[in-house]
């Protein structure tokens, strides 16, 4: 016993010393402010001198009990203050290491989790329990996972020198359509039934139903979207509106963003004044260019609240309500509101006009004045994605026939889309892109390349496709999906299910990424045609994603 005391007071007594000298280090390094510390310290005083008689009862009191009080205890307390003093340093270090802010996540979380190399979900078990997700389970569901390296059926954890843990072994074929088969027959999803579900380690066909079969697959091509102007341009690259001068012309050019909004605008134009008021320019006529963009600005379903006119000058997506995703009314003539809108801006930086402005093509010798430039290219990703949003896509879609040196138009983005995937090895027989949003029923994709795309993105040697996998919504809680799943008891797969939805009168889709029980990655897409009723088709799609959250699947009675 004595001997446990004695080590038991010597542990205490160097941790108060390592303590105490961290302190003397902290006052040593604070001494150079020793003269505001007797500022500070006067001032204290003073203050001190103005409390009342009750006060300084109350401080006599408390440190005569301190007094009173055995040299264990106090030697206890003062080791506990600075060891919470020391830690609370500690966690102020590491909270700064971590990064600011990224669109709602650590810049080091983000970089953290594009490096993982290994499966996610580890957590998922059989008997997780009931109940809205937790934030774990939420996150999982998009973790990258381990390196294609194993060929179909190898072990898992090899090829490439791979020194990973084991992981669980996917769902086993038939156990996985003894679970999915009796959902897909569901006649609520109408005549036309496809589905693919890979496992997104070794990308191994688990189940199929047709999974090459081509059907419209209606905003889920988005998917091929994202995939093709990643691959074109990559995550970093930002879209320029520039305003460029000519004698007395100042012209505005448009380069394909629709995120532009009036305070980028407004800012834009204020750097251009300066840049005019240093060349001793006041009077200038404007113009604005979209000749970025080739062949007709309106999409095959005409005039709607889905999309405006695909041009590559316009201010937040040509909405006249103030929105910024979804149905919205859009403005006649994008372009050259933008332009009125730079105009009136111009104005009020103390730079005259001349006239209303006009469409031109600006010469090969204008200088430029100023330049705004998007968020990078992974971030539109993210939020074409996750709002569905078409004005996004297609701009995305002419990127990439921009980067491939096709005219950017509805056809041109559409070659530039297959030639760019057709590099990449994915399967494309009786694919289609007659558009980048989904939106043109002349569309065509099979589950199989929608899987392909997924795995492809969450392949560890692709990060520049991560974007793909974060951009897609989570059930229940974002974007397209946050409605959905969400019944008076939850569905099983809210919070776990990531996937990008696809609506069009009678087409229903949705392709994404889930961890099953046991914790390995899975992807799947499912493309029905002919349903009657959309929401009972979507509720019986969000069925077939929840049984593979909640599948482990290994053991099938159908196999016995």
């Amino acid at each position: 016993m004595h001997d446990t005391g004695s080590k038991v007071r010597g542990t205490a007594n160097r941790a108060y010393r390592a303590g105490l000298r961290a302190a003397r280090a902290v006052a040593a390094r604070t001494r150079t402010f020793a003269p505001r510390a007797r500022a500070l310290a006067a001032h204290a005083r003073t203050t001190a001198a103005g409390a009342t008689a009750r006060e300084r009862a109350a401080l006599h009191g408390a440190r005569r009990r301190w007094r009173a009080v055995a040299p264990q205890q106090r030697l206890t307390v003062r080791f506990t203050a600075a060891a919470t003093a020391l830690g609370l340093v500690a966690a102020l270090l590491a909270v700064a290491a971590a990064g600011p802010w990224d669109s709602g996540q650590r810049t080091a979380e983000r970089i953290r989790a594009a490096r993982q190399e290994h499966g996610s979900g580890a957590d998922h078990t059989p008997g997780r329990p009931s109940g809205p997700p937790a934030a774990p389970q939420v996150l999982a569901a998009a973790g990258p996972v381990p390196e294609q390296g194993a060929g179909e059926g190898g072990p898992q954890g090899s090829g490439r020198g791979d020194s990973r843990p084991e992981q669980m072994p996917p769902p086993t074929a038939s156990a996985l359509a003894d679970t999915l088969e009796p959902l897909i027959e569901d006649g609520s999803l109408g005549a036309v039934r496809h589905a693919s579900v890979v496992d997104a380690v070794t990308g191994r066909q688990l189940f199929s139903r047709d999974a090459r079969a081509v059907s419209a697959p209606a905003s889920t091509i988005k998917l091929a979207t994202a995939v093709a102007a990643l691959t074109a341009r990559g995550e970093t690259y930002r879209i320029a509106t520039r305003a460029v001068r000519e004698d007395d012309r100042v012209t505005l050019v448009g380069g394909g963003d629709p995120t532009l909004t009036g305070k980028d605008l407004t800012a834009l134009a204020a750097r251009t004044a300066r840049a005019l008021d240093g060349g001793d320019t006041h009077t200038v006529r404007l113009r604005y260019d979209t000749s970025r963009y080739t062949g007709t600005e309106r999409h095959v379903i005409g005039p709607n609240e889905n999309l405006a006119r695909v041009t590559p000058l316009m201010v937040e997506e040509g909405r006249t309500d103030g929105s910024d995703h979804g149905p919205a009314p859009r403005a006649a003539d994008p372009a050259r509101e933008a332009a009125d809108a730079f105009a009136d801006a111009l104005e009020d930086k103390g730079v005259a006009v001349e006239g209303a402005p006009r469409e031109r093509t600006a010469g090969k010798r204008a200088t430029e004045l100023a330049v705004h430039r998007s968020a990078p290219l992974g971030a539109l990703v993210e939020r074409m994605l996750t709002n569905s949003d078409n004005d996004l896509a297609e701009a995305l879609a002419r990127q990439t026939a921009l980067a491939a040196g096709q005219p950017a138009g509805f056809r041109g983005a559409g070659r530039a889309v297959r030639h760019t995937l057709d590099r990449l090895g994915l399967p494309l027989e009786g694919a289609r892109f007659a558009d980048g949003s989904g939106l043109d029923r002349a569309d065509r994709v099979s589950p199989v390349l929608l899987t392909r795309l997924l795995t492809l993105a969450a392949d560890p040697e692709r990060p520049a496709l991560r974007p793909v996998l974060t951009g897609l919504p989570v059930a229940r809680f974002t974007g397209t999906l946050g409605s959905r799943y969400g019944g008076e008891r939850g569905e099983p797969g809210a919070g776990l299910v990531r996937a990008k939805t696809g609506t069009l009168t009678g087409v229903n889709t949705l392709a994404g990424t889930v961890v099953d029980a046991d914790g390995r990655m899975l992807a799947f897409a499912f493309l029905t045609t002919g349903a009657a009723a959309r929401d009972a088709a979507q509720q019986s799609l969000d069925r077939l994603a929840s049984a593979l959250a909640n599948c482990g699947c290994r053991d099938s009675p159908s196999a016995g």
